[in-house]
């Protein structure tokens, strides 16, 4: 029998079990699919925005694998941190270990002022929306959404996710899971003005063409896209491709043709277009809502975050322009805008974990086709996977083929692997060594009382919100 651990619930540890599963070389495989949380699922339960219904189904595949016969759940299990395991311990238990760790840092703007109250990752307002327990209550409610105007710096599906999320009338988010402390926060807020800001041209933007055009479905939202701007990306002047060079890729060429639209004040959520009536459920609807604006603005460097009363109140540009090389430069010039919150959502980068090797230039581990490099040279047993493997690219279904590529090779040093000693119950020895860990049953557990918790919400499940309450939860598996 093969003996394997995963590290990592989300899509690239679930897929790497499920490639696990669904080889043939090696008939007889258990794998344990570990988790510092005691809940699965990684960044599809903690990432995707609670309004994307259709991407948080995804959950229903990744169960699937987690609960064949061969799969084994342990949660509330840290690994490389100092109250968690050591890789060097953890490989004493398995055959082979495989990490699929992610990419958790953001990356820094690395301007002034970046660390000043009301400045934060995207990524944190996110885990606080989405209830991930190491954030918890978060400043975010008594705070930040007191801020009038918000800057999102950053042309990707998070920037989108987040100004979404800020314009969107909180009646509408009653229908998901979002925490209760959330939801009250969101129909408090006072931000009306959500400016979404890129450094280069409306071509060059990483959103893809569905989160583009939900910010023109909000209702009592407008979007506004100033021309000019749009006008000095050359990709927006020739939709079918510049004269000499490669045609645009199909989802430029969508997303330029929806900003066209708004542009010219036709598109959904133009001016103009701020819609009335009452909200989802009896919610305050855009009476209560209306005059949210979301600007949309290209070719704006951030260089200074400004500071009044001890806080965030702006952020200063420069104003940038296309260098011919599909770069930008400078023009000498720049711009201030007001704004009491500000998000960046500029990427992320994966973390060291203790007791791996890692490149701190790239923010990976070294592997060759997915086998840890220790000095250079492939360590016996040792794996990674997913964004700690490759970097943090493509989108959730391209963790499938790498996590493909990382069994591969764990499958052609079965031979050599199956000769090393293995625990034969791994989970004894973690709790012999002071872990709780919490398995599948703890985990529906939680299910079971996160759907209860939004029965005496009238609302549908509704996720808890920090560490005491899930372990409490978990444990009550009479529930």
């Amino acid at each position: 029998m093969l003996s394997v651990a995963v590290v990592g619930s989300g899509p690239s540890g679930v897929y790497t079990a499920q490639a696990l599963l669904q080889q043939s070389l090696v008939p007889d495989v258990r794998v344990h699919v570990l988790d510092r949380l005691p809940t699965p699922y990684g960044l599809v339960r903690y990432g995707v925005a609670p309004d994307h219904e259709k991407i948080k189904s995804l959950q229903n595949s990744l169960r699937a694998v987690l609960e064949d016969e061969r799969v084994t759940f342990v949660g509330n299990v840290g690994v490389g941190g100092a109250d968690g395991v050591s890789p060097a311990r953890l490989a004493e238990l398995y055959h082979a270990v495989v990490y699929c760790v992610g990419a958790s840092a953001d990356r820094a703007l690395a301007v002034p002022g970046e660390n000043l109250p009301g400045s934060y990752s995207a990524t944190r307002f996110v885990s606080w929306y989405s209830a991930h327990p190491d954030i918890g209550a978060d400043p975010f409610a008594r705070d930040a959404l007191g801020a009038r105007s918000a800057v999102v710096i950053g042309v990707g599906n998070v920037a989108v996710d987040v100004a979404r999320i800020l314009a969107r009338g909180a009646g509408e988010l009653r229908r998901t899971d979002v925490p209760s402390g959330a939801l009250r926060a969101l129909e408090e807020s006072r931000v009306r003005e959500v400016h979404i800001v890129g450094r280069r041209g409306p071509s060059q933007a990483r959103f893809t063409t569905k989160e583009l055009r939900e910010l023109g479905a909000l209702p009592g939202a407008r979007v506004v896209v100033d021309p000019v701007e749009l006008a000095l990306d050359p990709a927006y002047a020739a939709p079918d491709g510049l004269p000499g060079a490669l045609p645009l890729p199909a989802v430029v060429r969508r997303n330029l043709e929806v900003l066209r639209g708004w542009s010219a004040g036709s598109g959904a959520g133009a001016a103009g277009a701020v819609r009335g009536g009452v909200g989802v459920g009896g919610e305050p609807g855009p009476a209560a809502d209306a005059g949210r604006r979301i600007r949309l603005r290209f070719f704006l460097r951030p260089v200074e975050l400004l500071e009044r009363g001890g806080r965030v109140a702006g952020v200063r540009f420069a104003r940038t322009a296309p260098d011919g090389t599909g770069g930008v430069r400078d023009t000498g010039r720049y711009e201030d805008i007001e704004a009491q919150l500000v998000l960046r959502a500029v990427g992320y980068r994966g973390v060291e974990l203790p007791g791996l090797p890692f490149d701190p230039v790239h923010g990976t581990v070294p592997h060759a086709a997915g086998r840890v490099l220790r000095g250079g040279v492939p360590s016996p047993g040792e794996y990674v996977a997913g964004w700690i493997k490759r970097g943090p690219t493509g989108v959730i279904g391209s963790n499938r083929s790498c996590a493909k590529e990382t069994v591969a090779s764990l499958l052609a040093d079965a031979a050599v692997l199956t000769r090393r000693t293995a625990a034969a119950d791994p989970l004894a020895v973690l709790r012999e060594w002071g872990l709780r860990p919490v398995e599948w049953t703890g985990w529906l557990s939680i299910e079971r009382a996160e759907a209860e918790l939004g029965r005496s919400l009238g609302r549908g499940p509704v996720k808890i919100p920090d560490w005491a309450g899930l372990l409490a939860a978990a444990r009550d598996e009479n529930r």
